[in-house]
């Protein structure tokens, strides 16, 4: 080999004093025939620096792999939440061996357009994984390091709670524990649990619940421990343990129960017939039986009070359940159970409009406190996630549930009782029954057209879809053809009809007033100034749409504005989703 100084200069390196753990300094020398040589020295870099630089670097090239959508070259695709998420089958697979023996199984006839694709209800099937808690999860495969919980899904909307210990808090940390358990991770599953593990002895009894399910499904055998022994200790009833957990789980719980001596909120002493009854009665609602369930009441002397059956039906049973069973007039709405929650307690947890408007149009309290403090709405919010309450509906979809729940519990605790029922007086202006009624199809249909979810709500309360839609005259000028007529009907049949049909949208209208008072007003200005005309804004002469056209831009403000004010009312200051289907909704009216 030719010498390096045969070309009139030569490199050489030189150590300084090297310690052992790489610190130091090195030398870089250069020298010339024609000139002295020239030393450069510069520190030596710890290896291990090295080493946290360059896993860094290599932490965030995979992250880009995973987020950035310029390098999407991935070969497998994982739908969570109807979003596809693609990923690649290479890291899974030496991160998971449940990755690494799926992809080994699956044979070519599972490939679409070369990807392999999964739906995660599919690969974890004994637990619910939202998209937020996968991610986090895919990006510690990818990454190695572990991301803080997003706070729009791991918090709730009760402006009072720590978030140590909440509903939402609780859920996300399961997700992540099905998901680390499902795909094998064993120092993920570890860190969860311990997450659980504060959780359960801070968290509502009824919120340890899905950690001891989790616990069952993952096989986590202390924590499941830790979850019976905190649920044995406690006051949830029999009744609700066996609705909601495993029999040996129960039998367990039980068992500790009779050795610790903690009989737990159900009464001993109680008449083994009358317990048979009660359960009769359970069994009657589960097979959504209203009429057995009057016929068990005439042949015992068990009454619906006895059985706690409204909060029975409130918890576990349809709304239209519900609804019948408040129609029979025997059950106390505000009465207690053993546990101190009345029956909009139990609604309120359960978060389903239906109910709760049937129980508050009942005389239920919507402001009765627990034995631990708590009000039907703060229970509401605590079971509510921060991205659920505030997040805006789609055009064409309804509304979120769990916010409607909270904002009408939380307009029901602050309604003036000045706000009533002024339907009559709306109404008087109309010339006949036959009026009255047209008015009352016009003002529901402009309130569903602007409220869709709300008055979905009030619509299926006042039983409104039950009774027949009265055309009358406008049916005629809209569509041109004279409206059909049963010659079997009597006239008498005839106004039994038409009184029914207008029962329900007095009573349709009468709940919009209660829960929406100014959205209310807004309706009844713009019903009094001939509405169903703004509709057709290219009619008319030039001058006529002009004004039509500004007309119909108060409207959308005035609308917009009294929601803001229910909103404001309950509580809520930023804009919602049913603002966002009302803007829709106006805007395809203009098109009619």
């Amino acid at each position: 080999m030719d010498d390096v100084s045969e070309h009139g200069s030569s490199l050489n390196f030189a150590s300084s004093s090297y310690v052992s753990n790489g610190s130091g300094s090195y030398s870089f020398s250069v020298s010339s025939s024609s000139e002295p040589g020239i030393q450069f020295t510069y520190p030596r870099l710890h290896t291990s620096n090295m080493e946290v630089i360059s896993l860094h670097r290599l932490s965030s090239n995979l992250e880009r792999l995973l987020l950035d959508s310029e390098f999407n070259c991935s070969d497998v695709e994982i739908k969570v939440e109807g979003i596809v998420i693609g990923a690649h089958r290479c890291i899974l697979a030496s991160r998971s061996p449940f990755f690494h023996r799926r992809f080994c199984q699956d044979s070519s006839s599972s490939r679409q357009e070369g990807k392999l694709k999964y739906d995660i209800k599919e690969l974890v099937p004994n637990g619910n994984v939202g998209h937020d808690a996968f991610m986090i999860f895919l990006n510690y495969l990818y990454t190695g390091r572990l991301k803080a919980s997003p706070v729009e899904v791991s918090t709730c909307v009760d402006s009072s709670c720590n978030h140590d210990a909440c509903r939402p808090a609780i859920n996300f940390a399961v997700e992540l524990v099905y998901v680390s358990s499902t795909f094998e991770i064993k120092e993920m599953v570890s860190l969860w649990q311990r997450h659980l593990f504060n959780f359960v002895e801070k968290a509502f009894i009824e919120d340890v619940i899905p950690i001891l399910l989790a616990a069952c499904s993952c096989k986590l055998s202390h924590l499941l421990t830790n979850c019976i022994q905190r649920i044995a200790r406690s006051d949830l009833d029999q009744l609700s343990m066996e609705k909601e957990l495993p029999c040996e789980v129960v039998d367990k719980i039980t068992s500790l129960r009779r050795k610790l001596q903690l009989g737990g909120p159900d009464n001993p002493a109680n008449d083994p017939i009358q317990e048979k009854n009660i359960k009769r009665i359970h069994k009657a609602l589960d097979s959504d039986d209203v009429e057995l369930v009057g016929l068990l009441l005439k042949e015992g002397n068990t009454t619906l009070d006895d059985a706690h059956a409204l909060h029975y039906a409130a918890a576990y049973c349809d709304s239209k359940i519900v609804a019948e069973l408040l129609d029979l007039k025997l059950a106390d709405v505000n009465l207690r159970n053993r546990r101190g929650y009345t029956v909009i307690h139990v609604a309120a947890r359960r978060r389903e409009p239906a109910i709760l408007v049937s129980l508050l149009t009942k005389g239920a309290c919507a402001s009765a406190i627990t034995n631990d403090g708590r009000t039907a709405v703060q229970i509401c919010q605590q079971l509510t996630r921060a991205k659920d309450y505030f997040a805006r509906t789609e055009q064409g979809k309804e509304s979120n549930k769990d916010r409607i729940c909270i904002d009408i519990l939380k307009r029901e605790e602050g309604r003036s009782p000045l706000i009533g029922d002024s339907t009559a007086s709306l109404m008087e202006s109309a010339e006949d029954f036959h009026m009255k009624l047209l008015h009352l199809e016009d003002r529901v249909a402009f309130a569903r057209l602007l409220f869709p979810a709300e008055a979905k709500l009030a619509m299926e309360i006042a039983q409104t879809e039950t009774t027949s839609e009265f055309a009358g005259l406008s049916a005629t000028k809209r569509s041109g053809n004279l409206r059909q007529v049963d010659l079997n009907e009597t006239p008498s049949m005839v106004d039994r009809k038409l009184q029914s049909r207008m029962s329900a949208l007095l009573k349709t209208v009468e709940l919009g007033r209660r829960y929406f008072p100014h959205c209310s007003q807004v309706l009844d200005k713009f019903m009094e100034d001939d509405l169903p005309d703004l509709f057709y804004l290219e009619r008319g002469t030039p001058d006529e749409q002009k004004i039509k056209r500004q007309r119909f831009s108060e409207l959308k403000d005035d609308v917009i504005k009294a929601f803001t004010k229910d909103k404001a009312g309950s509580g809520l200051a930023s804009s919602s989703s049913s603002s966002t289907s009302m803007k829709d909704g106006v805007k395809r009216g203009t098109r009619k």
